[in-house]
């Protein structure tokens, strides 16, 4: 699991929190600060709750663009302190290097797009 989740290095990591800076101002300062945890998609019984982190970002190598939106629609109705989103290079553009659910804690994402 763990290593699967380490198949990006931190050093791509730190690139992509680099570059997506004009869209998400707060995510290079937060991977600077290891506030965001890069863990392995298990499924959802085993989504862990934020604690400490501002987000975590779920890898699932298998994951279609089409099935990720679909995941990210359920989480959002079913988690309330949470906010979900969903990247894959597919995409292109800011689109993270393999394909992700993006797990934050709406309380410090809200108050971040507050301060912008």
């Amino acid at each position: 699991m763990e290593k699967e989740a380490a198949s990006v290095s931190k050093q791509q990591w730190s690139e992509y929190f680099s570059s997506i800076v004009s869209v998400c101002p707060w995510s290079k300062a937060y991977w600077a600060k290891q506030r965001i945890d890069i863990q392995t998609w298990t499924g959802e019984k085993d989504i862990t709750p934020l604690e400490n982190y501002a987000a975590r970002m779920w890898i699932h190598k298998q994951a279609s663009g089409r099935l990720l939106k679909k995941i990210h629609n359920r989480l959002n109705e079913l988690r309330d302190d949470e906010e979900w989103l969903y990247s894959h290079p597919c995409y292109k553009g800011h689109s993270t290097p393999v394909p992700v659910l993006i797990q934050q804690n709406r309380t410090i994402l809200e108050r971040a797009r507050d301060a912008l």
